[in-house]
């Protein structure tokens, strides 16, 4: 599965709110620098999709628009 999510890093709490099928938004406590938001995202769509955070990857980890494939269990 492929899916879109747009990241607010430096946010007050850690959510992620699905928009439609395949789009996602996910405020981040952690900022955007040394790959914390990154880390953090992977942890909260790991247990959000109830997958390992090695299923999980995003496909273009500099941008807030993220794509990330997150394979079958």
């Amino acid at each position: 599965m492929i899916i879109n999510i747009k990241v607010k890093p430096n946010s007050k709490e850690n959510k992620i709110s699905k928009i439609d099928e395949n789009n996602y938004e996910a405020e981040i406590s952690e900022p955007a620098e040394d790959n914390k938001a990154n880390i953090k995202l992977v942890n909260l769509l790991a247990k959000e999709f109830d997958v390992s955070f090695k299923k999980i990857r995003i496909k273009n980890p500099k941008s807030r628009e993220k794509l990330v494939e997150i394979e079958d269990r």
